[in-house]
């Protein structure tokens, strides 16, 4: 990778900087060197955390994002750090998961773009979570997500 392709990202190779909230985190990316190609570029974030509006209690996520780039992609380390910038914010589970989803569409402008979010049982009920935002595109090779369905002690 050139220096000009990493030019002007100020969260890869620095220190990382926590954001209080997701609204104040940077999603950096970076130019795609594969446009013509149909490729899934898949991020797994097993211990994601939040915390309910109404209990403040932490929340936990299992969460699956896979999308094919278009002209750019997402830096891990800001996607990292994104991520965990809802450690300390207050929403409920369905909010966190379509605000993710939302910020990296406008932010990358993928092809094409997936979430699943598999929450852990809060009042013994798991609650999952899956947007994308078109059917994905014929040829390419996309795994399932495979995240077990939550079975208790049973």
């Amino acid at each position: 990778m050139s220096e000009k392709t990493i030019e002007g990202l100020s969260i890869l190779g620095g220190k990382g900087k926590l954001f209080n909230t997701p609204q104040e985190a940077l999603l950096e990316k970076i130019p795609s060197q594969n446009q013509q190609l149909n490729y899934v570029v898949r991020f797994t974030i097993p211990e994601f955390t939040s915390l309910c509006p109404v209990t403040s209690q932490p929340d936990f996520a299992h969460i699956i994002i896979d999308y094919i780039p278009k002209d750019w992609l997402v830096e891990s380390k800001s996607l990292k750090l994104f991520m965990a910038s809802f450690r300390n914010y207050h929403s409920f589970h369905e909010d966190c998961t379509l605000y993710i989803a939302q910020r990296l569409m406008s932010s990358l402008e993928p092809k094409w773009l997936r979430i699943g979010a598999y929450w852990y049982p809060r009042g013994g009920i798991p609650i999952d979570i899956f947007w994308q935002n078109c059917a994905p595109p014929t040829g390419i090779f996309l795994p399932n997500q495979d995240v077990p369905q939550y079975r208790g002690r049973g």
